[in-house]
């Protein structure tokens, strides 16, 4: 068993749902989702290194947000991996975790499934395991209904509850993430939404203009959760005012909004303008992963 002398680091991208449409409900309650999903090079890391007991210590401006113990994600995810594949070399080791948590918890980025989902894929690539195992995605999914996309971290349609993914490639988008400062939790969005049947998105078209697709588009989710966090409707309208900007939407149940714009000087622009006029808000200039 290869010894972990100078750790192995692994990133939790923050996902972004740039178009969200809510198409049913199942008999088990859970809602049909169909998203347009990417990954943006901003995110978390985790770093593992051989211990002889299990640890957690978190770093970053949001690590005195991560809960503790197991109801942690990524902890979560090393006792299902263990569960799963106890025959695996990185399932019979300890391991000294660093969490540098950089995204708002409770945001719509993805961020504690992500933390997730990053865990798994260091264990995976630990113990041999194909990234593309079905069983890994299984895992993935008990952590969290955004789990299997954060686990591949690369731009797909995501349909059922969100385990269906169908990849395609999508430009390179320079963005502003914006959160108001509220933690959003997803069930009492789902609660405000009024309606639960709405058309599916259609099928994304890499040789099309992206931005006319993406405005063709919805979050279902955004009136219901501006009706939680009614912050989220002014973060909107101030990045809709911002020249520039050519679209501006909410990320999966919010609260973080973004907006797309033209390059990366006006992103870093925009983004410095929204921390002097709102010091109070998280604002981050990023773009979507080359490739994903």
């Amino acid at each position: 068993m290869p010894v972990l002398s100078s750790g192995l680091t692994v990133e939790a991208p923050a996902k972004v749902n740039l178009a969200l449409h809510v198409t049913g409900r199942r008999a088990d309650g859970y809602h049909c989702l169909d998203s347009w999903v990417a990954f943006t090079e901003l995110g978390d890391r985790l770093r593992l290194d051989d211990a002889e007991a299990d640890s957690l210590d978190c770093t970053g401006p949001f690590a005195g947000d991560v809960p503790p113990g197991a109801d942690n994600h990524v902890f979560r995810a090393l006792a299902l991996f263990r569960q799963a594949f106890p025959e695996a070399p990185s399932a019979r080791r300890f391991y000294r975790i660093t969490l540098d948590k950089h995204l708002p918890v409770a945001s719509g980025l993805g961020g504690g499934t992500g933390n997730g989902a990053a865990m798994l894929r260091a264990l995976a690539h630990l113990g041999g395991i194909d990234l593309d195992a079905p069983e890994l995605a299984a895992l993935a999914l008990k952590i969290g209904a955004d789990g299997p996309m954060c686990l591949k971290s690369r731009s797909a349609r995501a349909e059922g509850i969100g385990e269906v993914l169908t990849p395609f490639s999508l430009p390179e988008l320079d963005l502003v993430l914006v959160n108001p400062g509220v933690a959003v939790e997803t069930p009492p969005v789902f609660r405000a939404l009024r309606c639960r049947e709405n058309p599916p998105l259609a099928a994304f078209d890499p040789d099309e203009d992206c931005i006319g697709q993406l405005a063709g588009a919805r979050n279902d989710l955004c009136e219901p959760a501006m009706s939680v966090a009614p912050e989220i409707g002014t973060v909107l309208g101030a990045l809709q005012a911002a020249p520039g900007v050519r679209l501006a939407r909410m990320s999966g149940s919010g609260a973080t909004c973004f907006a797309i714009v033209q390059k990366e000087s006006a992103a870093k622009d925009l983004a410095a303008r929204l921390k002097f006029e709102h010091p109070d808000w998280w604002v981050e200039a990023t773009r979507t992963r080359s490739g994903g």
